[in-house]
């Protein structure tokens, strides 16, 4: 250990952002240790790697002890885990991830990228810009970026880039998390309802980003869409003393031969990224990196060769008739945003889009009528269900006809088998079709790889 270093625990080491952290921490000189339930790839791979994995999984509270400096607790945890309450017992310091991020840059200039959809593009998008101008940054990023080793990065930088997420901070804390980082920028995408398991309604969720931006502190700037009526309600609509809201919207472009070119005053520049909802992320980030100094100059040479966080739209194989995208999607906005691009850049090729149906919202027969008229622009649209994921959850699982009748298309094609589904997208031409797999979650284990391969 080196002589600044300090002993730090964390409870629930394998998230997805949790295990970034905790190999930033290790490679720093920290000496880190931690416990989990359960792991996942990539993150069980990584902390193996980095030495971080522990012997077993499951909490052990005799990892807690007064030698700790402090601990930090991560969402995946219940508020009676052993560990936790150990570490309350012997009056430690519990920080949550947000928290620890904020106390690690807390003398730098925060810029927050918030939003129900675009947020992750739009970090990554600043990011790529950034370093390819050669600026000296931190970042936290909930996704995998090219060009970047890790999620998280800590150092001597004077500015941090950090995905700015609504969901909950940890169990002892149930603010979103983006009300930690304490801004001095702000950029909000836009605003959909989402994470109805905490947000009951449309009207509390909307109100977590009115608060968010009444926290802006006087000198700081708000940038928001205003392509998106309820960003352009909640964050331009109001005054707020001292502080600067600037809007923009999706930036001119034109499509050739399935090609997107950003339209310049005397030039068009092709680019590898598409979708409108990605023209509007990446005048959301140009309206950002202008706030720090990056000429439109800068910004156009960097952003020409950017192309996408990791499952947002990631492209997963493609030949001269085809083309395979995995993505993010799973909420309404997303889900809208992702196949309309995909059907607007190849509008003469047939399009045949899954969805898995994955998280406690989507899978809500309360919530699901959100979904209505999302998912009209395939030519083929297939839903995939788990039972177990519903089972996991406590909920009861939707039929064919529910989907149909909440979705608004009465040719939509579920599935609650894996293989079933792969038998399906096997037997289809793929001669002049596209196809977009959309998921948080796995699709009960299909083998991408072995479908990509099938398709190309």
């Amino acid at each position: 250990m080196t002589k600044n270093s300090q002993r730090i625990h964390f409870i629930a080491i394998g998230g997805s952002i949790m295990h970034s952290l905790a190999i930033c921490l290790a490679k720093a000189g920290h000496h880190v240790s931690g416990s989990d339930d359960h792991f996942h790839e990539p993150s069980k791979s990584k902390l193996k790697e980095s030495g971080l994995l522990p012997e077993n999984e499951g909490w052990d509270a005799s990892k807690i002890n007064s030698d700790l400096d402090f601990v930090i607790l991560g969402m995946h945890a219940k508020a009676n885990n052993p560990e936790l309450l150990k570490a309350q017992e012997l009056g430690l310091k519990v920080l949550s991830f947000p928290e620890y991020i904020y106390e690690a840059s807390k003398n730098k200039k925060r810029l927050v990228i918030a939003g129900s959809h675009g947020k992750t593009s739009m970090t990554a998008m600043v990011m790529h810009v950034l370093q390819d101008v050669g600026r000296d940054f931190d970042y936290m990023v909930g996704a995998r970026i090219n060009g970047f080793d890790e999620q998280v990065k800590l150092s001597d930088a004077p500015i941090i880039v950090i995905e700015g997420d609504e969901y909950l901070t940890s169990p002892l804390d149930p603010r979103p998390k983006f009300f930690h980082y304490k801004h001095d920028i702000v950029t909000v995408s836009g605003i959909a309802w989402d994470h109805y398991n905490v947000f009951p309604t449309i009207e509390n969720y909307i109100s977590q980003f009115e608060l968010l931006a009444d926290s802006s502190a006087k000198g700081s700037t708000l940038i928001y869409c205003q392509e998106d009526d309820l960003a352009t309600k909640v964050i331009g609509g109001k005054e707020r003393p001292g502080v600067t809201a600037i809007p923009y919207k999706a930036h001119d472009h034109v499509v050739k031969d399935g090609v997107t070119y950003l339209k310049l005053p005397n030039d068009e520049i092709k680019i590898e990224i598409f979708g409108y909802h990605n023209m509007q992320n990446l005048s959301g980030a140009q309206a950002l990196l202008k706030q720090i100094g990056v000429t439109d100059e800068q910004f156009y040479k960097a952003i020409a060769s950017f192309s996408g966080a990791g499952k947002r739209m990631e492209i997963l194989g493609k030949n001269e008739a085809s083309t395979i995208y995995t993505d993010f999607a799973h909420a309404p906005s997303k889900l809208l945003a992702t196949t309309s691009a995909v059907k607007h850049q190849f509008p003469n090729r047939f399009l045949v889009a899954c969805l898995e149906l994955h998280t406690f919202s989507s899978l809500n027969k309360d919530f699901i009528e959100q979904y209505k008229n999302t998912f009209n622009d395939p030519d083929e649209a297939i839903i995939f269900i788990n039972p177990e994921a519903v089972k996991q959850k406590g909920l009861e699982i939707l039929t064919e006809e529910d989907l149909r009748t909440a979705f608004n298309r009465k040719d939509i094609i579920l599935f609650n088998d894996s293989a079933k589904l792969n038998e399906h997208l096997m037997q289809h031409n793929w001669t002049n079709k596209n196809l977009i797999l959309m998921s948080s979650g796995n699709f009960g284990g299909l083998n991408l790889q072995a479908l990509k391969q099938h398709i190309l």
